[in-house]
């Protein structure tokens, strides 16, 4: 079996449940054709740098996976014909990164900052 990354942007229109559904369906496609899912990262709704099918964001989501090369392309059979989906790439790996991506870790990081007390505009000198 291979290893591969898959990324896929669903449409804006869609609730974040519903992009979830999706990656549970990919995950149970993967697992019937009798590969594993190492990983999946809901990205969350990001903008996207250009239109696609007239939509500005997307739901984005990564998975990782060890799987034979059937059982992927028929993942990618029903995602082409799935309308909620924008596009998807599969790329195949020699090796499964199954740290966070640096796109959570960053938001995390984020979160993190924001959360700290004394970081408002009311405890600087005056």
């Amino acid at each position: 079996m291979a290893l591969y990354e898959h990324v896929v942007i669903a449409r804006q229109d869609i609730s974040p449940q519903q992009a979830e559904a999706l990656n549970d369906t990919l995950k149970a496609l993967i697992e019937v054709g009798g590969g594993t899912v190492a990983k999946i990262e809901y990205w969350g709704l990001r903008n996207l740098t250009y239109r696609i099918k007239k939509n500005r964001k997307g739901h984005y989501s990564l998975l990782a996976l060890n799987s034979p090369a059937d059982a992927v392309k028929e993942m990618e059979r029903q995602l082409s014909i799935n309308e909620d989906v924008l596009r998807y790439l599969t790329v195949r790996v020699e090796e499964l990164d199954l740290e966070l991506s640096p796109v959570l870790a960053r938001r995390d990081r984020d979160r993190d900052r924001s959360e700290r007390p004394g970081r408002g505009y009311d405890d600087m000198p005056v």
